[in-house]
C-alpha cells in the first residue's frame, strides 16, 4: 500500500514546515504529559542551579505522542543547542563520533529509533554517555592505535517506540526514563485550538471536538487532520471548522469514529476473514497486508491494543469483541481459538 497520503505515518512533523510552527517551544506551550512536564521543570532547574548537563533521558511510547517536540523544549528551556539524529542513520561509529566531538558543554543530543543503533555505534556510546569520554581506533592492523578524546558535558536523549528492544547496558546509562502516554480529548482540543490560533482559522467548538475525538490519542495526528479539515473548510465548505465540513473531511479521508484509517480496518478484517479472529503473527500478517511489519507494530498496533480491538497473546494477535462489533460483524463462537 502507498502511505504518501496517510494521515498515519512513522514519519517526524520536521519534514514539515507548517508543522513546525506548530511545535511548542516552551512548558507553558506544551500541553499533556503533565507528570512529565514536572519532573522535567525540576531536573532543568536543578541542573541550571549547578551549572551541569542535564542526565541522559529515555523517551519511549507510540509515536506521535511528541519526544522530539520535547526534546526541542528542553533545549530551549535549558538554553542549550539540539543537535537530531536517527538511529538507522548511524551506521558506522565515526558518524556518531563526528557528532559527539561537534557537541559545545550541555548540549543536547537527540537520537530518535535508538533501539536501532548498530552495535558498534552503540558500544561507543557507553564511555561517551558514562565518563563523557571517546575511544576511537586510528590505522589499522598491527600499527592500529587507540587514543581517549574528553567530550564537553552533554545530554543524550533517546527517543524509542520499543524500548523493550534496547540493550540493558544502554537503558541502564539512562538516568531518567519515561513512558508517553495517549492524549485525552480535552488535552487534544487544547492543542487544536492552540494551532486554530496560530494557523489562522475560524472553528466553532463541535468541529474542534470532531477531529480530537478521530485523532487516536496523537498530537501529531490531531495537526494533520487539523491541516486537511482547513483544506476543505475552504474548498467545499465556509472557511469555518464546523462539525460537518470536519466530518466530511474525514469521511473522505476513511477515518471513522474511532479514529481508524483504511488500513487499521484491513488489519481487523484480515485476522477475522482469513484466520478466524486469530491468533495470527507479525510475519503472516505483515505478508497478507503487503504492509512494512515494523510499521503495522509501530503504528497501528499500539492504539489497536489500547481501544481493546486487539489482543496480543504468545501465540498472536486475536481480534476482540469489540473489534467485530465496530465492524458490524457477529463474533465467532469458537472461544476455545483464542488460547
Amino acid at each position: 500500500m502507498e502511505d504518501i497520503d496517510r494521515i498515519l505515518t512513522d514519519k517526524e512533523l520536521s519534514e514539515d514546515n507548517v508543522q513546525k510552527s506548530l511545535r511548542p517551544r516552551t512548558f507553558n506551550e506544551y500541553i499533556g504529559q503533565k507528570l512529565l512536564k514536572e519532573k522535567m521543570s525540576i531536573f532543568i532547574r536543578a541542573a541550571q542551579s549547578r551549572n551541569e548537563a542535564m542526565d541522559h533521558i529515555l523517551l519511549y511510547g507510540p509515536p506521535g505522542l511528541g519526544k522530539t517536540t520535547l526534546a526541542g523544549v528542553i533545549a530551549n528551556e535549558m538554553g542549550v543547542n539540539l543537535k537530531i539524529t536517527t538511529g538507522p542513520v548511524l551506521e558506522k561509529a565515526g558518524d556518531l563520533a563526528a557528532i559527539l566531538t561537534s557537541l559545545e558543554e550541555n548540549d543536547i543530543l537527540f537520537i530518535d529509533e535508538i533501539h536501532r543503533l548498530n552495535t558498534s555505534v552503540e558500544e561507543i556510546l557507553y564511555p561517551a554517555m558514562e565518563d563523557g569520554e571517546l575511544d576511537i581506533l586510528i590505522g589499522k592492523g598491527p600499527s592500529a592505535r587507540s587514543i581517549r578524546i574528553e567530550l564537553p558535558k552533554f545530554t543524550l536523549i533517546g527517543a524509542t517506540t520499543k524500548a523493550g528492544q534496547l540493550s540493558t547496558p544502554l537503558r541502564d546509562r539512562f538516568g531518567v526514563t519515561h513512558k508517553m502516554e495517549y492524549y485525552n480529548i480535552e488535552e487534544l482540543k487544547e492543542i487544536l485550538v492552540r494551532g486554530i490560533a496560530i494557523l489562522g482559522i475560524k472553528a466553532e467548538e463541535n468541529g474542534i471536538e470532531e477531529i480530537a475525538m478521530r485523532s487516536r490519542g496523537t498530537p501529531r495526528i490531531a495537526n494533520r487532520l487539523l491541516k486537511r479539515a482547513r483544506d476543505y473548510a475552504e474548498i467545499k465548505g465556509t472557511g469555518v471548522l464546523n462539525q460537518k465540513s470536519v466530518k466530511g473531511v474525514l469521511d473522505l479521508l476513511g477515518i471513522d469514529e474511532k479514529g481508524l484509517d483504511e488500513l487499521d480496518r484491513s488489519i481487523l478484517k484480515s485476522i477475522i476473514v482469513n484466520y478466524d479472529g486469530g491468533p495470527v503473527g507479525i510475519e503472516t500478517l505483515s505478508l497478507l497486508l503487503g504492509e512494512d511489519k515494523r510499521t503495522i507494530e509501530e503504528v497501528y498496533e499500539p492504539y489497536l491494543v489500547k481501544i481493546g480491538f486487539i489482543k496480543r497473546t504468545q501465540r498472536g494477535r486475536v481480534v476482540t469483541n469489540r473489534g467485530y462489533v465496530h465492524l458490524g460483524l457477529e463474533e465467532r463462537t469458537d472461544q476455545t481459538k483464542l488460547f
